[in-house]
């Protein structure tokens, strides 16, 4: 029960612009079955390599409702990317980062596109457990698709 409060709480808090998430833990550790105040950097994404313009490091990744999250997402293909995820739907959006340029919004992109070689970095909050699908548009068959589940904390 104390968990569930505690994802509650996180989720009413990350409502409110401008606000931290205070979730179940009071330390800052990185506990693996607990949820932090600081953001957790999940494993980079990687589409394409040299090489592969197909390539994907990783279909993959497990979150923690209530977390907060730094994804780095890189385009190393020589194919233009646009990433989409029902994912950015169910989070709350903290900010896009592009060449340290922040983009902050009230709601969640439609998707990334990569037309050149580059990173995007994604910070937010994994607001509430479920399943969620990644993919590169129209290269699904060639492998470049996942999975993002969020569990209870």
């Amino acid at each position: 029960m104390k968990g569930f409060m505690a994802l509650l709480l996180a989720m009413g808090l990350a409502a409110v612009p401008h606000t931290h998430v205070w979730a179940q833990d009071d330390d800052d550790d990185d506990d693996d079955n607990g949820v932090t105040l600081s953001s957790k950097e999940l494993p980079e994404l990687i589409l394409g390599a040299e090489g592969d313009d197909f390539a994907v490091n990783q279909q993959n990744f497990e979150l923690v409702a209530g977390q907060p999250y730094i994804w780095e997402i890189t385009s190393q293909g020589n194919l233009e990317y646009k990433f989409f995820t029902d994912l950015f739907r169910n989070v709350w959006m903290n900010q896009i980062v592009i060449n340290d340029l922040e983009v902050h919004m009230n709601g969640a992109p439609a998707w990334l596109e990569f037309d050149a070689h580059g990173t995007i970095q994604v910070q937010f909050v994994a607001a509430r457990p479920g399943f969620h699908s990644w993919s590169v548009a129209d290269l699904e068959d060639r492998g470049m698709q996942g999975t993002i589940i969020i569990s209870q904390p």
